[in-house]
C-alpha cells in the first residue's frame, strides 16, 4: 500500500520556517561592530562595499547573525516610527545565555532594560548604542508550555538578572565567547496597527496567531513556536510607512523549500502585493515600508552581502 500522500495547508507558512540574519542600518560601523563584538561576542565574518555604502556581516558559532550597513548620512531613528522593537537573539542553554548577559550588562555602551519570565523563555533586554532594541533569550522545554483558550500562555513575570547569573553563569561559558552557538530567535515590529499586521504577517506571508489577547501586541510563528514575529503599537499606534532612517534595514525569513516560496508568492499574488523574485528567495515590503525578504535555507554570506 502506498503512503498516504501530505496533505499541506496553503494558506500557511511552512512549520519549518526560521528567522534568518537581521539587517541594520547604522550612523557609526566602526562603533557598532565593537559593541556587538564585544558585548555579544558576535565576529566579523565579511564585508563589501556597496557605492558610499560598507556592508559588514557578523556572526557566532558558524552562523551569520547580522548585517551592518554604514549609512551615516541618514537621520537617526525615530522611537515612535515603525521599525524594530527588538532583535531577539536565541541561545541554546541558560549558561550561553548567562554568558552573553554577563558581557553585555559590563560593556559601558549597553543600555540593561529589563528582564522577563515570559513562561515559555526567559530573557534579557538591552538597548545598543544606536538605539536599537536586543533580547537575549533561552527558551523553555515545550513540554512545559501552556495552552488555554486557543491561545499560547505568555506573561511578563519578574526575573532576578542577579539571581539567574548566579545559578547559570560559568567561567567556561565566558571565555568561549564566540564559539556558543546562538541565532536569530524572532524579530519583534513596531507597527502603526495590528489588523493591518495581522493582514500582511498571518494572512498573506502564512505565519500562525499564536497570541491575540496581550494588550496592544500581537504575536505569530511558523510550526508551533511561540512567536517568529511580535508585532506591537505601544509606541507606534498610527504609524505610517516608514522614512528612510538608521535602524532596520531588512527582515530576513528562511522556508524550507522552493514550493513553500511558491506557496507565499501565491498569496502575495492574489492579495495584490508587490514583490521580487530572484530564484533563491523574494523580496516584499511591509505595510509600512519595512523591507522582507523569504528565502531558501543555505543563504551564502555573498548573498546576505548583496541584499
Amino acid at each position: 500500500m502506498s503512503p498516504a500522500p501530505t496533505i499541506t495547508d496553503d494558506r500557511t507558512i511552512s512549520a519549518g520556517t526560521s528567522m534568518d540574519a537581521v539587517t541594520l542600518r547604522v550612523g557609526d560601523l566602526d562603533l557598532m561592530t565593537g559593541y556587538y563584538s564585544d558585548a555579544l561576542a558576535l565576529v566579523p565574518v565579511e564585508e563589501r562595499a556597496r557605492g558610499r555604502e560598507v556592508h559588514r556581516v557578523l556572526g557566532r558559532g558558524g552562523t551569520p547573525m547580522m548585517r551592518l550597513v554604514h549609512t551615516p548620512d541618514l537621520p537617526a531613528g525615530n522611537p515612535r516610527e515603525a521599525g524594530l522593537f527588538h532583535t531577539a537573539f536565541l541561545f541554546d542553554d541558560p549558561g550561553s545565555l548567562a554568558a552573553t548577559v554577563y558581557r553585555a550588562a559590563l560593556d559601558p555602551r549597553s543600555r540593561f532594560t529589563g528582564a522577563a519570565d515570559h513562561l515559555v523563555s526567559e530573557a534579557f533586554y538591552f538597548t545598543d548604542p544606536e538605539g536599537n532594541g536586543i533580547e537575549l533569550y533561552v527558551d523553555r522545554p515545550r513540554e512545559q508550555w501552556q495552552h488555554a483558550g486557543g491561545e499560547l500562555q505568555m506573561a511578563t513575570l519578574p526575573l532576578d538578572p542577579n539571581a539567574y547569573l548566579q545559578t547559570h553563569l560559568t567561567r567556561e561559558a565566558i571565555d568561549a565567547g564566540p564559539a556558543l552557538a546562538g541565532r536569530i530567535g524572532h524579530v519583534h515590529l513596531q507597527v502603526g496597527d495590528l489588523t493591518t499586521a495581522r493582514d500582511f504577517y498571518v494572512d498573506t506571508l502564512g505565519f500562525e496567531v499564536t497570541v491575540a489577547s496581550y494588550p496592544g501586541a500581537l504575536f505569530a510563528a511558523a510550526g508551533g513556536y511561540h512567536h517568529h514575529l511580535g508585532m506591537n503599537t505601544w509606541n507606534s499606534r498610527g504609524a505610517g510607512p516608514r522614512a528612510a532612517r538608521l535602524g532596520l534595514g531588512n527582515l530576513a525569513i528562511t522556508v524550507p523549500t522552493r514550493d513553500d516560496l511558491d506557496a507565499v508568492t501565491a498569496r502575495l499574488q492574489a492579495r495584490g502585493w508587490a514583490f521580487g523574485d530572484t530564484g533563491h528567495g523574494i523580496e516584499v515590503a511591509d505595510p509600512w515600508n519595512t523591507h522582507v525578504t523569504l528565502s531558501l535555507p543555505g543563504t551564502t554570506t555573498d548573498e546576505l552581502l548583496a541584499r
